[in-house]
């Protein structure tokens, strides 16, 4: 008889087994309750974090919009919004760097924060001002005391200045990001690049008359001008200013054939890293001559360089020629006026000499020929009558000055250069069309690309260009300027002393003695013009302070520093070709007689 087996026993069957319970079973009046416990607490969580949240919301719209008057709120937005557009670099031709921008905070107050924290503003502002002494201790008191969420301290800090105020570690004195405009090579370009404000808004300079452009732009801005030949310009002019005791000077050097400006200084001038004041309450007279460009806000009558203008305009009209002469043997006497030479030969002089001997008087005599018709017309298409187009706002750029009723007085006058006041812009900006062929083109502070097409107008012959050359060589080797012959270079030029015209009347003693130059003349490259504010006469110069004796030397010193730079070799200035390309014909074979 088999034994009984237990069904679970059997390994045939399935077994069909429940898992253990995972927790004890509740009954369904403990799990209500359970459930309104837990909904309590998300409900009380969700209250504490919605409260919490009213109470950020609340205090930014205090900081933001309620604390502090309306020029508080409006710098606190400042901070928050969009930073405007970096400024561009701005380089030389080369592209040595002369404007860039650097990191440079600024610092602020929160005065509700600072007095929340119980500091003693009197305390904290003596703290403030031992970092920085340049401040005024009383406002910096009454911004940490005033109440406000914002008050500017200090903006434009240097890394040392903000490490000094960081480590006071006073409550609510914090920093914002911003940079300052930096200028490494400081006054060597100020009246070129010119400077920004505290905002980085141009002011002066390019800067400020390619503002947009440069705000706008993330690629480096290149100028016309090369910093080395700028820096020996700057170096001359210095050494005149000394030499003669000299009140200022000035000079530009233009490319003849694109009107690139590869060079401009006006002295004295000033560091663009730390501008003079231009605020009416404390700007003095220091400020405001150190500011002033003389190349394009100076207008000045710069006396016998204007020839160039009345010798071309006659040539070209044809109302004379090189072999034509002019009365100068006694000086001309017109109203209250007296027109005479400075060294007269008292003779009948040709066109050439007349030009070469500067004579004032054989100049007035050519002008009163063509008319006060032609001279106008003629003036005005050199662009002499008008201001110069240029990328400088229009406030930088004067305006020429000149009679409203052309008179036969004024025919005289403009011909030797008074009576008539244009700026050094004007001036060289018009010789360079007189001497490279009879092109005008606008003057530019930026670099034209290699092979570009320079647009331009047609102002004289070619013939009248040429004979215009050779005059301003002759001025060189036998006229006013023997000084300023560069060996090697071929210069030609014209020289020009003219009294300063103060209130109405000329100061017989008070100068101002320009060159304007051009090399190599015989296939110019290179025009250029330096004038000195009212030099003084010394034991080297046997006591003359004319352009002769002043700046002609200089532009020879110039012209050998700055030729090499500017790809321009040198020359056998005796070849036959070159003597002969600036021969003048009437003149040819005749002893001249030397100034």
């Amino acid at each position: 008889m088999l034994s009984a087996q237990r069904l679970d026993d059997n390994p045939c069957r399935p077994r069909h087994f429940k898992p253990p319970p995972c927790a004890p079973v509740i009954a369904d009046g403990a799990a209500a309750e359970f459930l309104d416990t837990t909904r309590t607490r998300l409900l009380l969580a969700a209250a504490l974090f919605a409260l919490v949240f009213m109470v950020v919301a609340g205090r930014l719209v205090d900081v933001v919009e309620i604390g502090g008057t309306a020029d508080t709120r409006v710098a606190r937005a400042k901070l928050i919004a969009p930073q405007p557009p970096v400024r561009a670099d701005i380089v030389d031709r080369n592209g040595t760097l002369l404007a860039t921008n650097l990191d440079s905070p600024a610092v602020y107050v929160n005065s509700k924060e600072m007095l929340k924290a119980g500091e003693n503003p009197d305390e904290a502002a003596q703290a403030i001002v031992k970092a920085l002494p340049d401040l005024s201790p009383a406002q910096i008191r009454s911004k940490l005391a005033s109440g406000h969420s914002f008050a500017y301290l200090k903006r434009s800090l240097t890394p040392r200045q903000e490490y000094a105020i960081n480590s006071l570690g006073i409550p609510g004195i914090e920093f914002s990001p911003e940079e300052r405009r930096i200028y490494p090579l400081g006054d060597l370009t100020s009246h070129v690049v010119g400077y920004c404000g505290v905002d980085n808004i141009g002011q002066a300079g390019i800067e400020r008359g390619l503002n947009p452009t440069i705000r706008g732009n993330g690629q480096p801005v290149a100028l016309a001008l090369d910093a080395r030949v700028q820096f020996i310009l700057k170096d001359e002019l210095q050494r005149v200013i000394s030499q003669f005791d000299a009140k200022g000077a000035a000079g530009i050097i233009m490319n003849v054939h694109t009107g690139e400006i590869v060079a401009m200084a006006s002295l004295p001038d000033f560091d663009p890293n730390h501008p003079p004041s231009t605020n009416p309450k404390t700007e003095t007279s220091d400020d405001k001559e150190r500011i002033f460009n003389k190349i394009t806000s100076g207008e000045y009558e710069l006396g016998s360089v204007f020839k160039v203008f009345n010798t071309a305009m006659a040539l070209d009209s044809g109302v004379a020629s090189m072999t034509s002469s002019y009365d100068a043997r006694n000086p001309i006497e017109i109203g209250r006026f007296t027109i005479e030479d400075y060294h007269g030969k008292h003779r009948w002089l040709s066109v050439p000499e007349i030009f070469m001997y500067s004579s004032n008087i054989g100049s007035a005599r050519m002008a009163l020929a063509a008319g006060a018709e032609r001279q106008r017309a003629f003036l005005q298409r050199l662009g002499l009558l008008s201001p110069v187009p240029i990328e400088l706002d229009k406030v930088e750029v004067a305006r020429p000055h000149y009679p409203t009723l052309w008179r036969p007085v004024n025919v005289m006058t403009i011909a030797f250069g008074h009576g008539i006041a244009v700026t050094p812009l004007h001036m060289v900006t018009a010789t360079a069309a007189i001497i490279n062929g009879g092109i005008l083109h606008e003057p530019t502070m930026l670099k034209v690309p290699d092979g570009a097409k320079v647009p331009g107008t047609r102002v004289i012959s070619e013939k009248t260009s040429d004979q215009m050359r050779k005059l301003m060589r002759y001025v060189v080797e036998f006229g006013t300027a023997k000084l300023a012959e560069a060996p090697g270079y071929v210069v030609g030029g014209k020289t020009g002393t003219a009294e300063k015209n103060l209130h109405g009347h000329y100061e017989e003693k008070k100068l101002l003695s320009s060159f304007i130059g051009a090399f190599p003349i015989n296939n110019p490259q290179y025009v250029m013009l330096t004038l000195v504010d009212e030099p003084h006469g010394n034991k080297e110069s046997h006591g003359y302070a004319t352009a002769g004796w002043t700046v002609a030397p200089a532009t020879s010193r110039i012209i050998q520093r700055i030729a090499p730079l500017l790809g321009v070799a040198p020359v056998d200035e005796k070849s036959p070709e070159i003597v002969k390309s600036l021969q003048i014909e009437s003149l040819a074979g005749k002893k001249i007689e030397d100034y």
